[in-house]
């Protein structure tokens, strides 16, 4: 059974369609849309400010999701990928992003629409992603604007996929 409850009176709310693996944890002011998926040993901890999620995100195995006290929440938006072992903190995800595995995005920072996080990369405080685009290394760099291929090729199709797998891990 994943550890799902409430923390200070706040408790998580999960959409529609949603897998949660056995061994997640979702805690305090979470709150997620339909056909989301929170694989293996991922943590959502929203104890110290709310993360909110849109639809059809997946958060693949050890992620963690977290959010600074009283400063800075997590708002992810929808057919959003964030990677295994990847750490998204305090900061805002907008709509068809990929965080790659490994990844760090720190607080404050907006990674805007159409976006790939490279795997590895450590995206600092209060950096701004610009739509359409690739950023990799340590720290974070554009390295070339995304084509309609990358978009459709990586991700939606990671988006889609993680819908389908999760279709297999549901009673």
């Amino acid at each position: 059974m994943p550890i799902i409850k409430p923390v200070n009176g706040k408790s998580p709310e999960i959409g529609d369609d949603c897998y949660i693996a056995e061994n997640a944890t979702i805690v305090g002011e979470v709150s997620m849309g339909n056909q989301c998926s929170i694989w293996f040993n991922a943590v959502l901890r929203g104890d110290v400010h709310f993360i909110k999620m849109g639809d059809k995100v997946n958060v693949q195995d050890g992620a963690v999701i977290h959010a600074t006290y009283q400063k800075s929440p997590t708002t992810i938006g929808n057919n959003v990928s964030i990677g295994h072992n990847a750490i998204v903190h305090g900061c805002t995800i907008q709509d068809n992003v990929l965080i790659g595995m490994g990844s760090i995005v720190m607080d404050d920072c907006v990674v805007e629409s159409n976006t790939i996080v490279a795997a590895g990369a450590v995206v600092t405080k209060n950096t701004r992603i610009e739509a359409g685009s690739i950023y990799a290394g340590i720290p974070a760099k554009k390295v070339k604007d995304i084509s309609k291929e990358l978009i459709k090729g990586e991700i939606n199709r990671i988006a889609d996929n993680y819908v389908k797998y999760s279709g297999w891990f549901k009673d």
